[in-house]
C-alpha cells in the first residue's frame, strides 16, 4: 500500500498541475523515498491506538494549509481526516479500498460506511475492489495502478546477485510480500515442501518481514532450510525479482499487487492465488497461472509446470510484460489521478504556483513539521 502512494506521489510531482503536501498518521516509515519527493511532509502521529486528538490536530492542519482536495489512503486515516473535511468544506476523496476481499470484517464494512457517504469520490485499483466494497455507481472510480518502467534501471548483475546469495546453480521461485494475515504464506510453503520433495535444484525466496514471519519461519521442515530463504525487508526488491524465474503470490485477498506487477515487468511468469482483483492483472494459461485459494497442491502442481518447460516460462514471462505495458502504464495512471482532482477543482499550473508560493510565504511551515 505505501509502494503505490510512493508511486502515486512520484508522478504527481512531476506534473505542471498538481501541488503535492503529504500527511502520515504514523512515525514508521517503511519507504524513505517520502523524503527524497521534495514535497511538504507532516507527521500527526497517533499516542495510542484509537487517539481521540488526532480529529482536532488534522483538522488544525487542514484550517491552516487550505487544500483544495483531502485524499486520504486507508481506512483508519479516512476515519480520521472526514471530520475536519466536512467542518471545513473541503471535497473528500476516498482512496481506502486496496484489497477486494470476499466477505468485508466488521471493521472495514463500518469504516466504509461512515466514510462512503460523505466522499465526493471512492477509489480502487481494482474493479473487484469496487464490487466488493459495494460502492454506488456514481461516486465508483476504478484507477490501476500503473508501473514505473524507470525503476528497472539501477538493478543489481543477477548472475552477481545470484552467487552472492549462494542460488547460481538453482531455479529460484520468488515471493515479495508481506508477512501478514492477508497474505497466504503457509500454501506456498506447503507447496514448497511438495516440490523439494521431487526436486533438488528449485530454492524458494521470501522477500518481506512482518508479524507472521517468524510463524512462517517455523512451518520450514528441517530438511529444507538451505532451499526455502528468507531474505526480509529489503530496499533492492527489483534487484531480487529480476533473479526469480517464476514469481508467485499466495493470499486471501488482493487488489491490485504491485509484486505481480514486478513480476511481469521482469518477465517473469506469475503463479497467483484466484480471486479479488488478481485476474484483472494475471490472464491464467496465458501470463502465469491462476490458483484456487488454500490449495498448496493446486499451487506445487503449476509452479511445477513451469519448473519442468524453460520454454513456458520465457513465454508466459514476456506475455506479462506486453500486458503491463499495454494495460497499467505509469503515465496513464497519473494521467486518470489528474482527471479525477480536476473533475472535482480546477487544476492548473498557475494555481500550483500560487499554492508553492503561499507555503513559502508561510515560513513557520516547514516540509517536516509535526503537529503532536
Amino acid at each position: 500500500m505505501e509502494r503505490q502512494l510512493v508511486e502515486l506521489l512520484s508522478g504527481l510531482v512531476k506534473t505542471d498541475s498538481i501541488h503535492v503536501e503529504l500527511v502520515l498518521l504514523s512515525e514508521e516509515v517503511h519507504y524513505p523515498k517520502f523524503y527524497d519527493l521534495n514535497i511538504p511532509v507532516y507527521h500527526v502521529p497517533r499516542r495510542y491506538k484509537k487517539d481521540p486528538s488526532v480529529f482536532w490536530r488534522l483538522y488544525r492542519l487542514f484550517k491552516e494549509t487550505k487544500p483544495d482536495i483531502i485524499h486520504v489512503w486507508e481506512s483508519m486515516n479516512a476515519v480520521y481526516a472526514l471530520p475536519g473535511s466536512l467542518l471545513l468544506g473541503i471535497p473528500y476523496v476516498n482512496g481506502m479500498i486496496r484489497s477486494a476481499p470476499d466477505n468485508l470484517n466488521f471493521k472495514n464494512l463500518i469504516r466504509a460506511r461512515y466514510t462512503f457517504r460523505f466522499s465526493r469520490k471512492v477509489i480502487s485499483n481494482s474493479l473487484a475492489g469496487l464490487k466488493s466494497y459495494k460502492v454506488k455507481d456514481d461516486k465508483a472510480v476504478c484507477i490501476y495502478n500503473g508501473f514505473d518502467f524507470n525503476r528497472m534501471k539501477d538493478v543489481e548483475d543477477s548472475e552477481f546477485l545470484r552467487a552472492r546469495l549462494g542460488l547460481s546453480a538453482d531455479l529460484v521461485v520468488g515471493m515479495v510480500a508481506t508477512f501478514s494475515e492477508m497474505k497466504d504464506h503457509r500454501t506456498i510453503i506447503s507447496a514448497a515442501h511438495t516440490i523439494l520433495r521431487l526436486r533438488n535444484d528449485v530454492t524458494f525466496v521470501f522477500v518481506g518481514d512482518g508479524p507472521m514471519l517468524d510463524d512462517s519461519k517455523q512451518m520450514i521442515d528441517e530438511r529444507f532450510r538451505n532451499k526455502i530463504r528468507f531474505l526480509g525487508r529489503r530496499m533492492d526488491v527489483e534487484s531480487l525479482v529480476n533473479i526469480f524465474d517464476i514469481g508467485v503470490l499466495s493470499t486471501y485477498t488482493e487488489g491490485i499487487s504491485n509484486s505481480i506487477m514486478e513480476y511481469m515487468a521482469f518477465e517473469k511468469p506469475v503463479v497467483a492465488t484466484e480471486g479479488g482483483g488478481t485476474a484483472e492483472l494475471v490472464t491464467d494459461k496465458e501470463t502465469g497461472f491462476l490458483v484456487k485459494t488454500q490449495d498448496p497442491q493446486d499451487m506445487a502442481n503449476k509452479i511445477m509446470l513451469l519448473v519442468d518447460d524453460k520454454d513456458l516460462r520465457i513465454a508466459m514471462g514476456k506475455a506479462g510484460r506486453r500486458k503491463l505495458e499495454k494495460e497499467f502504464d505509469f503515465r496513464s495512471m497519473i494521467d486518470n489521478y489528474i482527471s479525477l482532482y480536476s473533475s472535482i477543482v480546477p487544476v492548473s499550473a498557475q494555481r500550483k504556483k500560487q499554492r508553492e508560493q503561499n507555503l513559502y510565504d508561510h515560513t513557520n511551515r516547514s516540509p517536516q513539521k509535526s503537529h503532536r
